[in-house]
């Protein structure tokens, strides 16, 4: 949220293009993805009330209410809403070619 304020912040003033605020969120979302599978190693158990879900263009998208996570740790993290999009890695697009 912080970096699509900014980025609205920076088109507004002029200073960037829209065109290039959307290559920066399309690298960033590639980067954070990468970033998750390589130094991301826990798991977590969701369990919460599934509100929405959809499927468009191999992207998945839930929405559930009242959710609950529990880290490997123990931990547990709560939530009254949550978003969570998947989409497959870029690497499995490319093996399959």
């Amino acid at each position: 949220m912080a970096l699509t304020d900014s980025l609205d912040e920076l088109i507004t003033s002029g200073a960037i293009t829209p065109q290039l605020a959307m290559k920066v969120l399309q690298q960033f979302d590639k980067s954070l993805a990468d970033t998750m599978v390589k130094a991301v190693k826990s798991k977590a158990t969701l369990k919460g009330h599934l509100h929405t879900y959809r499927l468009c263009d191999d992207v998945w998208t839930f929405i559930a209410k009242n959710a609950s996570f529990k880290m490997e740790s123990s931990d547990v993290v709560t939530t009254p809403r949550i978003k969570i999009i998947a989409c497959k890695n870029g690497d499995v697009l490319d093996a399959k070619k």
